[in-house]
C-alpha cells in the first residue's frame, strides 16, 4: 500500500492518500451494527481505542495495527466520486449503509480532507438511507447537510458511548472525547434536526457491565434525547485482541482468566453472557423511554437523483 500511496505528514500523523477501488464494502453480520454495507473514507483512527476491531485491517495494508493505528491514517481521497458511481450502478439496491466503520469519519483527518460533505451529498441525491458513526463533535459542521438528507432518506447519527467512567476512557480511548462531550453532542444533533442514537459499545466485561454502570449510561443517554440505543459487547478479533489483552494483563491481571473463558470461542464473548447483558440494556432502555416517542420516518421531499460523476 505504501508504495502506491501519496504520503503527507502532519505533526505526528502520516496520511496515506490512496484512490478507492471500491467504497461500499460488505459488513460481516457478526459485527452486530444493523447494516450490511459500510462506507469508510478513512482507515485508522486518531482516537486510538485499544479495543477497535479495525486495527487488524492495518496489518493487511502493511502497517502496524498496534503502533500505527492512531498515527498512520489511510485517506480515500476520491471517496465521494467513487460513491456516486457505485450508487448509480444497476446492481446497487439502495440498502442502508453505515459510514465510519474502519475509522471515525469525523476524526482530525476530516478537518484536512473534508470528504464527508461530498459523501453525504451523494447519498442524499440518491435518496439512500445511511447512518454516520462518530465520537467527534466535528459532525456538527455538517448538521445542516445531514438534516437536509434526512428529508429524503432515513438518516441517523450514531454516537458511541460504552461507559461514563472517564478514568477508564482515558486508558482505553486515549484520543476520544469524554462521555459527557459525546452526550452533549447527541443532544445538540437532535436540536439541529439530525436524529441521533447511541451505540452503547463496547461494554467491557467485568469493567463496565455492572447493574449500576449500565443504568448510569442508559439514564444519561435518555436525558440526552437519543432516539435509539444499541448495546454492543466488546469484540476481540485478531489485531485488537492482542493489544487489548496486553493492556488488561498490565492493569487488571485478575480478570484475564475470565476473559480467556468468555472469548475462548473467538472474537465474540460467550452467547449466554451477551444475551444477558444486551437483554438488560434493552430492558433499561424501555424503562427510561428511549425511542418511545419516535415517529416513523417519512420523506418530506423527493431525492434529486443527481448521480452524475463530479
Amino acid at each position: 500500500m505504501e508504495r502506491r500511496a501519496v504520503r503527507r505528514a502532519s505533526g505526528a500523523t502520516t496520511f496515506y492518500e490512496v484512490p478507492s477501488r471500491t467504497i461500499i464494502d460488505r459488513v460481516p453480520e457478526a459485527v452486530g451494527l444493523g447494516v450490511s454495507w459500510a462506507v469508510s473514507p478513512y482507515r485508522g483512527c486518531a482516537h486510538a481505542c485499544l479495543y477497535c476491531a479495525a486495527r487488524g485491517g492495518h496489518r493487511q495494508l502493511g502497517l502496524d495495527g498496534e503502533r500505527d493505528f492512531g498515527s498512520a491514517i489511510v485517506v480515500k481521497t476520491d471517496a465521494a466520486k467513487r460513491l456516486r458511481a457505485e450508487l448509480a450502478a444497476p446492481r446497487w439496491k439502495g440498502e442502508p449503509v453505515g459510514i465510519g466503520f474502519s475509522g471515525d469519519c469525523y476524526q482530525e483527518a476530516e478537518q484536512v480532507y473534508r470528504l464527508m460533505p461530498g459523501i453525504i451529498a451523494a447519498l442524499r441525491d440518491a435518496g439512500n438511507p445511511f447512518r454516520v458513526m462518530t465520537k467527534s463533535a466535528l459532525v456538527l459542521r455538517d448538521a445542516e447537510l445531514l438534516a437536509g438528507a434526512a428529508e429524503v432518506a432515513q438518516v441517523e447519527a450514531r454516537v458511541s458511548i460504552g461507559f461514563v467512567d472517564d478514568r477508564l476512557r482515558r486508558a482505553v480511548e486515549p484520543g476520544a472525547p469524554s462521555a459527557q462531550k459525546r452526550l452533549e453532542l447527541c443532544a445538540e444533533l437532535g436540536e439541529r434536526g439530525v436524529p441521533c442514537g447511541v451505540l452503547m459499545g463496547p461494554i467491557l466485561p467485568c469493567l463496565t457491565d455492572s447493574e449500576d454502570q449500565l443504568r448510569a449510561v442508559v439514564r444519561r443517554v435518555a436525558e440526552a434525547g437519543a432516539v435509539s440505543l444499541t448495546p454492543m459487547v466488546l469484540q476481540l478479533p485478531p489485531g485488537a485482541r492482542e493489544w487489548y489483552l496486553r493492556w488488561l494483563a498490565e492493569e487488571h491481571p485478575r480478570l484475564l482468566p475470565r476473559y480467556e473463558e468468555l472469548y475462548a470461542g473467538g472474537p465474540l464473548a460467550g452467547e449466554d453472557y451477551r444475551r444477558r447483558v444486551v437483554g438488560r440494556v434493552n430492558e433499561l432502555a424501555r424503562l427510561y423511554g428511549i425511542g418511545a416517542r419516535r415517529a416513523p420516518w417519512q420523506a418530506q421531499r423527493s431525492a434529486d437523483r443527481q448521480l452524475a460523476l463530479l
